[in-house]
């Protein structure tokens, strides 16, 4: 690889032999794919398979947290990946700052990939000005050469990632749109044939092609899978945990979707991440599941749930057995349990940490009943909620049953204990301390409510699967109208 300083932003050039088209294999939000030996092995099979000299590797952020391996190796299982597929450019996803900043600078300094942030620079003194990682290779923008064509690049990431990862707090974050305004003139400067974006913005991708002249927008952020076109610019998103590698060959714009669950086994990736996994000393057995218990985008986001009442639940007794009497709730937000292999059969620890693999504890709080009738209304994503679907429901809860109309956007019903929720009544809520350093989700709720701090959210599911079980049920907590009807 070529690299070469430009008008002082970093370019990597790369040539090939030459061909008439080229293509891209994009992945992203890989998180827990890691704790999963097969998930991760096939992708990196099906990723290596698909590559080749007019093939360019990349990825769109969230790839090296969060997820078990993550937290034990502090994002370090990613380098390893990143090697075997030969990835060539990627841009960051705001978990991808879950270690802190520094560690973040680490891990760029060790990938083989060149980072891209065009909208990303240091927060505070006489770098606030400076490209954030520049010292360790960080560019706005790359160029590639394949066969007779040149290919430019950047990267965008959801600029409310300090309020959704308190982590990333000490970085700024500027207007994407104006970053891709500018990085798509330094490329067009450098007359490149074709220009790709690298996003971790979620929703606005669509903005995105609106407004630029790019080929392509390759997606991530949201965890759900899309492809599609708009106007001539092609837009992808993988989905989450590595299950789809998608493949845009271009000029042409067709897209292929590759499912991973068949593709070929890196057998040296599998080999050395099971011998990861095997020396995390989690495997512990804590519950038995009968029934296996689903961990999809819709458990997650779209109302009441098993996974859901199981993680509630467990917040909600490990309150009560701290002595917090009177009317108590337990309260997840739906994005911080983790997509997955279902829990079935024999659950053991790093199960139950893969669901929710944060290093953030479990919060009691205590709110008057007007704070919570609030509160459970900014479940519905029309209330903030960047990274969401536009039918999401943010909110699993314990000990209190709701009926809300997401058409109209109001709340119908909200009840404790079988009582209706009376505003001025006094309640206590146990959450993850997160929803309390983000105003991203669920703002109503700040620090000052803390009552107090229990233990790790995955050690409160762990003690609460010991000591009752896990066999959760569906009891009609949350129930939601849509368009006029029951969703």
């Amino acid at each position: 690889m070529l690299v070469a300083r430009v008008g002082g932003d970093l370019y990597a050039r790369i040539r090939y032999h030459d061909t008439v088209t080229f293509r891209l294999l994009h992945y992203s939000d890989i998180e827990n794919a890691y704790d999963d030996v097969e998930r991760i092995a096939r992708l990196s099979g099906t990723l290596r398979a698909l590559d080749g000299p007019d093939a360019i590797v990349c990825g769109t952020g969230d790839t090296t947290a969060p997820g078990v391996l993550a937290l034990q190796t502090r994002g370090g299982q990613a380098i390893e990946f990143y090697e075997r597929v030969g990835t060539r450019v990627e841009t960051f996803g705001n978990h991808d700052f879950d270690f802190g900043i520094e560690r973040t600078l680490e891990l760029v300094d060790r990938s083989p990939q060149q980072w891209l942030a065009s909208n990303i620079f240091h927060g505070d003194g006489e770098q606030r000005n400076a490209r954030f990682g520049a010292e360790v290779g960080v560019a706005s923008t790359a160029i590639y050469e394949v066969g007779e064509s040149t290919v430019g690049f950047f990267g965008l990431t959801d600029p409310s990632t300090p309020d959704i990862n308190p982590h990333a707090q000490g970085v700024r974050f500027t207007d994407p749109m104006q970053a891709a305004d500018r990085a798509v003139e330094q490329l067009n400067e450098r007359e490149v044939d074709h220009v790709v974006c690298l996003s971790h913005l979620g929703r606005d991708d669509d903005m995105l092609a609106e407004r630029l002249d790019v080929d392509a927008i390759l997606g991530g952020h949201i965890h759900s899978e899309r492809e599609l076109t708009i106007g001539e610019t092609v837009l992808t998103r993988p989905g989450v945990n590595g299950a789809v590698v998608f493949e845009i060959e271009l000029p042409s714009g067709v897209v292929s979707r590759h499912s991973v669950v068949d593709g070929p086994r890196d057998e040296e990736l599998a080999d050395r991440f099971q011998a990861r996994i095997d020396t995390t000393g989690l495997e512990e057995t804590v519950g038995i599941v009968e029934t296996p218990i689903e961990r999809t985008e819709r458990s997650c986001f779209h109302g009441e749930s098993r996974i859901g009442n199981f993680v509630a639940d467990a917040y909600r007794w490990a309150a009560g057995r701290a002595d917090h009497e009177g009317p108590l709730i337990g309260l997840q937000n739906a994005g911080g349990i983790r997509e997955g292999p279902p829990l079935a059969g024999p659950v053991t620890r790093a199960d139950l940490m893969s669901v929710i693999p944060f290093e953030e504890s479990v919060a009691v709080l205590e709110l008057g009943g007007a704070e919570l009738l609030t509160t459970i209304a900014e479940a519905d994503t029309s209330v903030g909620f960047g990274d969401a679907e536009a039918d999401w429901w943010h909110a699993h809860i314990s000990g209190a049953q709701v009926a809300y109309d997401q058409t109209a956007g109001t709340l119908r019903e909200a009840s404790v204990a079988g009582a209706p929720v009376e505003p001025t009544e006094t309640y206590r809520v146990a959450t993850s301390e997160y929803l309390l350093e983000t105003p991203g989700e669920f703002p109503t709720l700040v620090e000052e409510m803390r009552i107090d701090t229990l233990d790790t959210q995955y050690e409160v599911l762990g003690a609460y699967a010991e000591a009752v079980g896990i066999d959760p049920s569906i009891e009609g907590r949350v129930i939601r109208y849509g368009a006029g009807e029951l969703v």
